[in-house]
């Protein structure tokens, strides 16, 4: 019978020799180096894509993505103005998508390199991971099924941001939405309408967008004056009108280029309407068009020309209820007289 001190002895004798016995180079290239790897490459990777996801938010800031626009615009002192790459307002849009593209695509590129370097590190370590991923499975396509709108949203949401197809500030056309856009999000863009509703519209749901703010804009005027006016005095007329509006310093900068008279728009029976446009900034076409409309109404009132109606309509009353009771009674008592008169008349040749 062995001692406890034997035991012991016999313990520690067993573990030195399988110390001994082991291959500690076997080991640390086995499973701790294929997991070091596995980890570090994830860290390398993540960290390129992080850089090359960082080139392309840059070359959104700098406008690269967007095509040049070679189209001149002038001010009302006829200097060429580069909207696309002085607007202040247009480089805080080109930061602002920047920087909302590169935390989407640093964060979608994340959480997949990280997925799938935790699935390897467990596969190294031995864990079955079959029935999970079946699992998985399984789960995303319910998931997938479930979320189509979702998804469908946040993709459409991306593209709007990417391209620039609008952005807060501008005065948009969604369809049902109309109005100034207050807040853009990768699954709904907030709309303010006109009369001050606000619209929630999914992106997802967004078929075109008709965008009123981007580049430049244009007021279009249609001016109906009378058929026989001559032409020549409504051009004088519209020409004195760009001079007046030039002189008021808020609508001079808002002009990019000489208004333009494009001729007669259509005509009708009663007058003739003549079409003249202006080139303005980016939501000043309104201002700039009820300028243009003031100051044409007081030339054309210098003038002695004024505006035909353009729709007349006849309405037809009918008598008043006690005038039609006179008129009856007055009637009534005519016909009487007149059997009366036609009775002596007959009555005087029958005695005869």
């Amino acid at each position: 019978m062995q001692t406890p001190s034997s035991q012991v002895r016999e313990a520690v004798t067993d573990t030195v020799e399988k110390t001994a016995q082991f291959d500690y180079w076997a080991f640390i290239l086995g499973t701790p180096l294929r997991v070091t790897v596995i980890v570090v490459a994830a860290f390398i990777i993540n960290a390129v894509a992080r850089r090359l996801i960082r080139r392309f938010s840059h070359s959104i800031a700098d406008g690269s993505t967007a095509r040049p626009n070679k189209t001149k615009k002038f001010s009302a002192a006829e200097r060429v103005v580069d909207p696309q790459g002085q607007d202040p307002v247009v480089q805080a849009r080109r930061a602002q998508r920047a920087r909302t593209v590169g935390s989407m695509l640093s964060s979608v590129a994340t959480i997949i390199i990280s997925t799938l370097a935790i699935l390897m590190v467990l596969t190294e370590l031995g864990f079955n991971l079959g029935p999970v991923l079946a699992s998985a499975g399984i789960a995303g396509v319910a998931i997938g099924f479930g979320a189509q709108a979702l998804v469908k949203d946040y993709l459409s949401g991306l593209f709007i941001v990417v391209e620039d197809q609008y952005g807060i500030g501008d005065t948009v056309d969604l369809g049902e939405a109309i109005g100034e856009v207050e807040e853009v999000g990768l699954r709904t863009t907030r709309v303010r309408g006109i009369d001050g509703t606000l619209w929630h519209v999914r992106n997802g749901e967004i078929l075109r967008v008709g965008n009123m703010s981007q580049g430049w804009a244009r007021a279009v005027m249609d001016i109906p004056v009378p058929y026989n006016t001559d032409r020549q005095s409504i051009d004088s007329a519209i020409q004195d009108t760009v001079t007046v509006i030039r002189r008021r310093p808020e609508i001079a900068k808002a002009i990019l280029e000489e208004p333009e008279i494009w001729g007669v728009q259509d005509m009708t029976g009663e007058a003739v309407t003549i079409r003249a446009v202006v080139k303005t900034e980016p939501n000043q076409q309104w201002a700039v068009a009820r300028a243009f409309r003031a100051a044409l109404k007081h030339q054309l009132d210098k003038r002695g020309i004024f505006l035909p109606p353009t729709q007349q309509a006849v309405l037809r009353t009918s008598p008043d209820p006690v005038q039609r009771t006179k008129t009856t009674e007055s009637d009534r008592v005519d016909a009487e007289s007149e059997e009366a008169a036609e009775s002596v008349g007959s009555g005087t040749r029958s005695g005869g």
